[in-house]
């Protein structure tokens, strides 16, 4: 039995699709459906159930399903035992992390990572929905707390205290007058930003122990994801207030391009893990990177 088409079988069932699956593999998804329908005629059996918008395991392929995975599981961990012999790790190592994880935690992380293991060829997904590590194909995650997984092993990555800021540009803010409340907010023309979930991010404010949420109206949103500069460029030219992660805004008050407005309030919260699960042995590639993030905590 191919391993290769077994794989291949894996990745499609998990994915639902078979171009879904070669996103995530890098395989072409007619190179995938080739693999399935070999194996489908070596076990003489159908495992999956294809129409024009779907792909859905039969009773025999969730059987196999079930059982396929720690089995294959199991030999990728036996041989990556191998790079225990080796000077330095090597492999590939798959994550998955927000956006704003990749703009502001990474870049102080990979560079000197990268230069410790040359040999780790490293794959970044960065996307704000939340996904099923095994089913994507990657090995590890970044998320914040609230959205982290049940029965998996977290790791402090990057700052361990963060704070969503709140900015204006001086034209706005000569025009309309700077808020003194939250409240105010309701007043002001607020850019506003939608998750990947279709839901609005709302503005949270705290100071001495009181937190006031307010639902701002604007002439902007923008999907937090794909378009957040959109945001920032929009108050930067005076159209309206802006918040996001303060690292996000921080160079725009240095440079005088934004102010700072309602500081004393800006939220604070705890900085984002790096996940894995705990059910299975890890990588070597995994395991060099979560040294190295121990021991350059952010």
């Amino acid at each position: 039995m191919d391993l290769g088409d077994l794989d291949a079988f894996l990745a499609v069932a998990r994915a639902k699709g078979f171009r879904d699956a070669a996103r995530i593999t890098g395989a072409s998804a007619s190179g995938l459906s080739d693999a399935v329908r070999r194996l489908e005629t070596r076990l003489g059996v159908r495992l999956l159930n294809r129409t024009t918008r779907s792909v859905a395991p039969t009773e025999a392929g969730a059987r196999l399903l079930e059982r396929l995975g720690p089995a294959l599981g199991e030999v990728e961990a036996a041989l990556d035992v191998v790079n225990l012999f080796r000077d330095r790790p090597a492999g590939t190592l798959k994550l998955n992390v927000p956006v704003i994880a990749a703009r502001l935690v990474l870049p102080g992380i990979l560079p000197g990572f990268l230069a410790a293991y040359p040999e780790i060829q490293l794959e970044i997904i960065a996307e704000d929905s939340f996904v099923d590590l095994l089913a994507s194909g990657c090995d590890a995650g970044i998320r914040y707390d609230e959205r982290l997984e049940q029965d998996m092993i977290a790791v402090p990555i990057g700052p361990r205290v963060q704070r969503f800021a709140v900015g204006a540009s001086s034209d706005y803010l000569a025009r309309r007058g700077t808020p003194a409340h939250p409240r105010d907010l309701l007043d002001h023309a607020c850019l506003r930003g939608r998750f990947a979930n279709r839901a609005l991010h709302s503005w949270e404010f705290t100071r001495d122990g009181e937190t006031v949420r307010v639902e701002p109206a604007g002439p902007l949103i923008v999907s937090l994801s794909t378009a957040f500069d959109l945001l920032i460029a929009t108050a930067i030219a005076g159209a309206g207030v802006v918040t996001s992660f303060e690292g996000l805004l921080r160079p725009h008050f240095d440079s005088g391009a934004l102010v700072p407005v309602l500081e004393d309030w800006w939220q604070s919260f705890p900085g984002p893990f790096l996940y894995y699960p705990g059910r299975r042995l890890v990588p070597a590639p995994l395991r060099a990177f979560i040294d190295y993030v121990r021991a350059h905590p952010g």
